[in-house]
């Protein structure tokens, strides 16, 4: 914060030094404007689930050409998960030394280019795209709360619903086209997921004049005061509180996300409509990650949006449990209102609770390592307790537990506090 001398000092310098500056200025309103930085957000959001989404309804035909066990199919959507956790804490150096919009654009060039390294004709090709990906999603991360924090500071949370809920449009898009494109391109499922490569290429053309403009105002940036940094973040206990939310969601979402069909057949439901369900219930998030973060911004304090998001994540494993088919759609829709409402509260936290666009990439640098590298260990641990105990009832259990101490941090991380 600026304080009123200071501010009267730095008018009167501005105002001196108008004459000089106003072509600039110009240019720099043109670049500027909110639909261009808008249309680049949307772009950029589509593209940070989808190459994740599309590639699920290939893992069968992926494992068919290279003979690749159960586990090592498991590990094509394990690994982009684990190291968006490890890639998380490196982003907030990236954007101090490079600028927030030049690592947005790197980041989404590379992600391009996990994406073709990722259908080349070999299995290191495969896990070393998937590693390029998870990397490349990391940094947009990261990146993107502090960017809708410097830029909307008034409508935070509402931007942050905006981009949350385009990245879960993109997932639902790229998950329900894979199949119907493999047909058109006629090019096997290598042809179906390279097609996202122009939809990474094109976000980046539509970035650039946030990269132009970046530049025209570093000269002005050099001279303004620097965001402020989070002292001991690691130390924080509202950091922490946030992070476990952060976690402890994503950890039940990625469980569901690789099990819930799976779930539902073990029952007795027909494949088919398993996979409908599990279609609902991902269209369903959208919903939950539009309106969540919108009333986030209109309270003081989200300390009951967060339980409320906690519980109902409860009450559909709940449904899930006793009455796993004839619940199963209602089940679904519960899950989907919590768990696309829990990832656009968690983001929402990271643009509510800091002060400024470096902090905000500081805390979601964290609480992004910490939330994917636990939920990296839901599948597989999921799968691992699913054959060890026969069943799917102990799982379940476990995460209703799960979901409790979700709204314990959640209580936390809604209290009206900056950090």
């Amino acid at each position: 914060p600026v304080s009123c001398p200071e501010r009267k000092s730095v008018m009167s310098v501005t105002s001196a030094q108008q004459p000089v500056v106003s072509p600039v200025v110009r240019t720099r309103t043109k670049l500027a404007h909110p639909a261009l930085l808008l249309i680049g957000i949307v772009l950029v959001a589509l593209n940070m689930r989808a190459c994740l989404a599309a590639i699920s309804p290939m893992v069968g035909e992926i494992q068919r050409t290279f003979g690749l066990s159960a586990t090592a199919s498991g590990l094509i959507t394990t690994v982009p998960v684990l190291f968006q956790g490890v890639g998380a804490p490196l982003t907030p150096r990236l954007t101090r030394r490079f600028g927030t919009e030049r690592v947005v654009l790197g980041a989404v060039l590379v992600l391009g280019a996990g994406v073709l390294l990722r259908v080349l004709p070999s299995v290191a090709a495969l896990y070393a795209g998937c590693v390029v990906i998870g990397v490349a999603i990391a940094v947009l991360n990261v990146s993107m709360p502090g960017l809708v924090k410097r830029e909307f500071p008034d409508r935070a949370a509402t931007m942050t619903g905006v981009y949350s809920t385009t990245m879960l449009i993109g997932a639902t898009l790229a998950a329900g086209s894979s199949v119907p494109l493999e047909k058109v391109l006629g090019g096997g499922w290598e042809g179906s997921l390279g097609v996202w490569s122009l939809l990474a290429l094109i976000a980046a053309v539509a970035w650039l004049p946030q990269v132009l403009r970046s530049r025209q105002e570093k000269a002005a940036v050099a001279a303004a005061p620097a965001g402020r940094q989070i002292d001991g973040i690691w130390r924080s206990p509202l950091a922490w509180q946030i992070s476990l939310f952060m976690g402890i969601s994503s950890l039940l979402v990625y469980i569901l996300v690789a099990w819930m069909p799976t779930i539902l057949a073990d029952h007795g439901m027909d494949r088919g409509e398993a996979g409908l369900v599990f279609a609902f219930s991902n269209l369903v998030q959208v919903a939950g990650a539009f309106l969540v973060p919108l009333a986030a911004g209109r309270m003081t304090s989200q300390r009951g949006l967060a339980v409320a998001m906690a519980a109902l994540n409860a009450l559909g494993i709940t449904v899930l449990l006793v009455a796993p088919v004839s619940g199963a759609w209602v089940s679904a829709a519960v899950l989907g209102v919590a768990q696309g409402g829990s990832l656009g509260l968690a983001l929402a936290f990271i643009v509510l609770r800091t002060g400024s666009a470096a902090g905000a990439a500081q805390l979601g640098g964290m609480s992004q390592a910490v939330g994917y590298l636990v939920a990296a260990a839901g599948p597989v641990g999921a799968g691992a307790l699913r054959q060890a105990t026969g069943g799917w009832d102990l799982l379940l259990i476990l995460m209703l537990v799960l979901a409790s101490v979700a709204a314990v941090a959640g209580w936390g991380a809604g209290r009206n506090r900056t950090l």
